[in-house]
């Protein structure tokens, strides 16, 4: 009898992208059952509610196959904490550049202190994958550019109508 391994990839997806989904598809490989943890987060001004977020990436993570079940939960808790909630041993993290890796490194050291029983296992995005942030692909769709290469082409669509109401 094999132990079922849970990872949590937690992030706030305000949009899903393609990098993230590159990362959920490789982090399928790693476990058993994936939990897609969408973060509360009010202090980033999220462009979509928690539940549409939820949604999207319930949506998108639906399309992915394989034998590792997927499940996507909201949560404001702090990481550790949720990840004992929800069964998870491994922490997946998605790395782009340098910089991300300075931040991850130090949470993953406060998340050591807090929880030593959970392991961080870090991925890097592919490298067509690596400059694409949430962040710019807002800005990107607020202007009226195109963001079909950096987003699902539904998520693109919403996140263009969605950024477009914002400039008015």
């Amino acid at each position: 009898m094999s132990l079922k391994r849970t990872g949590l990839y937690p992030g706030t997806f305000d949009p899903l992208t393609n990098g993230h989904l590159d990362i959920i598809q490789r982090a399928t490989t790693l476990v058993d059952h994936l939990v897609i943890g969408v973060a509360i987060n009010p202090g980033k001004g999220p462009a979509f509610t928690l539940e549409e977020r939820v949604a999207m990436v319930e949506e998108e993570c639906a399309k992915i196959a394989g034998d590792t079940t997927i499940e996507v939960k909201p949560f404001q808790a702090l990481l550790v904490d949720f990840a004992e909630e929800v069964g998870a041993s491994i922490l997946i993290r998605g790395l782009r550049a340098v910089s991300d890796f300075e931040y991850e490194f130090q949470m993953v050291g406060m998340n050591r202190r807090l929880k030593p029983e959970v392991e961080t296992v870090f991925l890097m995005a592919e490298a067509k994958h690596q400059a694409i942030a949430s962040k710019l692909v807002k800005e990107i769709a607020m202007f009226g550019g195109d963001i079909a290469d950096f987003v699902p082409a539904e998520i693109a669509k919403r996140t263009s109508d969605r950024m477009k109401d914002r400039l008015k």
